[in-house]
């Protein structure tokens, strides 16, 4: 137990025969259970995985702290999360984490992710590399012009304003907040981390963005960015659609979703006015209203989010 709270982590892993095993011997021996989740790996990953499990389950006399678990095909690393979620929520733990099987997350950071939440701070927290230009200098060039686009549409999609490095995958939640989202419905490729800001917005739940500097090793990245930024982005775009509506039934939001709404009408009649009737004035006037409502639509959900996320950064010398 940590302060009191059960605790869980999900590992993922694809191809990872390398590293899993490190990832799973180095967790803090707080921790009360380790689902590591097999997708479909094509190499010695799932042996790997059971030999490590069965090594530690014999030596222990806490019951079973590591449980394997395999997809027989790849179904994307947010499904394998998905899988670790839902068992992790049958065995009534209080917080669930994820660390990835690849090894770029350093478990010694991991009381940075449960204080929020153990605190009654948070219901989720996930890490942010990008918090101060040292803590991002190791983040390849690529990787830091692609965070930043997708943390943009991220923010619009979700509402959470104040919430960056949405695709860091260093997260924990409450098991009460996993159970407050549809996590049956939960995107199961690599933006399965976006997606859940989105969901978590909807229930109304508190997320708390922890400073903790990136840490590429000799570690093999999995995605391709030339299938990640589009899809992502477009998920994203259903997702702000998908809230809106739901928005629209929560009085504290429904101002946000009509603002939002109200925008798209005008700038849609302001593009079929100027294709139609080549009507100036009204094309004019269709864009700035919708303009103008898109603004509100902005501040009011910039507001909307005050009090929804938290911003921690600790001691320099406490993360690097």
């Amino acid at each position: 137990m940590y302060r009191g709270h059960t605790i869980g982590v999900v590992v993922p892993c694809y191809n990872e025969q390398d590293h899993v095993g490190e990832v799973v011997r180095t967790l803090p021996q707080y921790v009360d259970r380790v689902y590591v989740v097999d997708d479909g790996s094509t190499d010695d990953t799932w042996a790997e995985m059971r030999r490590v499990a069965d090594d530690i389950n014999g030596a222990t006399s806490k019951g079973t702290p590591v449980i394997t678990i395999r997809h027989r095909t790849n179904k994307g690393v947010g499904a394998a999360i998905k899988t670790g979620y839902r068992r992790a929520l049958t065995d009534d733990l209080d917080i669930v984490t994820v660390m990835g099987g690849d090894g770029q997350m350093d478990p010694e950071k991991l009381p940075l992710l449960l204080d929020p939440i153990a605190e009654g701070r948070a219901d989720y927290a996930k890490g942010n590399r990008l918090v101060r230009p040292e803590d991002r200098e190791s983040m390849p060039r690529f990787r830091l012009f692609g965070n930043v686009v997708l943390t943009l549409l991220t923010k619009v999609a979700s509402g959470y304003w104040s919430v960056g490095d949405p695709q860091n995958g260093y997260t924990a939640i409450s098991t009460e907040a996993l159970s407050a989202i549809p996590l049956a419905d939960m995107y199961e490729y690599y933006g399965y981390c976006n997606d859940l800001l989105v969901k978590l917005h909807v229930s109304g739940q508190r997320v708390a963005d922890v400073r903790i500097p990136a840490e590429y090793g000799e570690e093999t990245s999995h995605i391709s960015y030339l299938e990640y930024v589009p899809r992502v982005s477009l998920m994203l775009l259903r997702n702000f659609g998908w809230r809106l509506r739901q928005q629209l039934t929560d009085g504290p939001g429904r101002g946000v979703a009509v603002a939002y709404l109200l925008a798209a009408t005008m700038l849609v009649t302001g593009v079929v006015s100027a294709t139609l009737a080549g009507d100036s004035s009204l094309v004019s006037g269709s864009l700035l209203v919708g303009l103008l409502g898109g603004l509100a639509g902005l501040g009011l959900d910039y507001d909307h989010d005050a009090s929804g996320t938290v911003r921690i950064d600790p001691d320099p010398e406490g993360v690097e």
